[in-house]
């Protein structure tokens, strides 16, 4: 006889176990960040920013179509950028931006002690040559106009403040991006020869001449330069005036950084 014991029977599941549904886990909360950012701070700076230059204000349905966001979640973004300053809802309903946002671009430029040191030596450069004379600056990968000094001619380009354009179109992109250490052989002539002419390049008909304005131990602060009328600007005069920028460009550098030892460096010399 063995004394192999059997087991018992396993209770077979009542219809109550085979039907009850699997334990529900708690809800995640919602996402709030994606891509190393904040959503909600994000979709505040696309309503900020859906403001083109020279717009006064924009209605709420124009704001969400530029934004890609749903009116209401529009709305209340712009509220709450309201409570700070950031935006003004006018009487009609429209949304214009606030002084809180005039402020915060004030405090932008005088980090580049705009007043004291950028506008007076560009004004000095329109003195001149007679031409037009901005200040560039790199932001990611487009360039700024930090600020501009129109020239005396009638006939002369224009450049919004503060219009983001390309970095690898125009000469004073191609200066930043030279003395940023972009590769290859035309950005190494631009960093033998110390500055950069084009014609037409970005924009039809324009011609600019520029050099770059460095701050302690050669940081890059961006370029300098003098933008007119092809016609007016032919070659050789870029060429001609390309001194006359580099000169300015070493003023603002030896000005900016504080010290002399700021100079732009030699042609050949430049290195990243």
């Amino acid at each position: 006889m063995s004394n192999t014991r059997t087991p018992p029977p396993k209770r077979p599941e009542s219809p109550s176990d085979a039907t009850r549904p699997p334990p529900v886990k708690p809800a995640s909360p919602p996402e709030t960040e994606t891509s190393g950012g904040v959503v909600a701070v994000t979709r505040a700076l696309q309503v900020l920013d859906a403001f083109a230059l020279g717009e006064s204000s924009l209605s709420l349905a124009e704001m969400s179509r530029r934004c890609g966001l749903h009116k209401t979640t529009v709305l209340r973004l712009a509220r709450t950028l309201a409570q700070s300053g950031f935006m003004v809802q006018r009487e009609d309903g429209d949304w214009r931006l606030g002084p809180a946002a005039g402020w915060l671009g004030a405090r932008y430029q005088a980090g580049f002690d705009v007043q004291n040191v950028l506008e007076p030596a560009l004004r000095e450069l329109t003195l001149a040559t007679g031409e037009s004379a901005a200040f560039y600056v790199r932001e990611g990968n487009v360039r700024t106009c930090l600020v501009r000094v129109e020239g005396p001619q009638a006939l002369r380009h224009h450049a919004r403040m503060g219009e983001n354009l390309p970095l690898d179109k125009g000469s004073p992109g191609r200066v930043i991006l030279a003395f940023s250490g972009e590769p290859g052989g035309d950005y190494e002539d631009i960093r033998r020869r110390g500055y950069h002419w084009s014609v037409g390049e970005r924009e039809q008909g324009v011609a600019t001449v520029s050099a770059p304005v460095f701050g302690r131990n050669w940081r890059l602060l961006g370029s300098v330069c003098i933008s007119g009328p092809e016609s007016r600007l032919p070659q050789a005069k870029l060429e001609t005036l390309a001194q006359t920028v580099i000169k300015t460009a070493n003023q603002l550098s030896y000005a900016l950084a504080g010290t002399r030892e700021a100079a732009m460096p030699r042609p050949g010399l430049w290195h990243p």
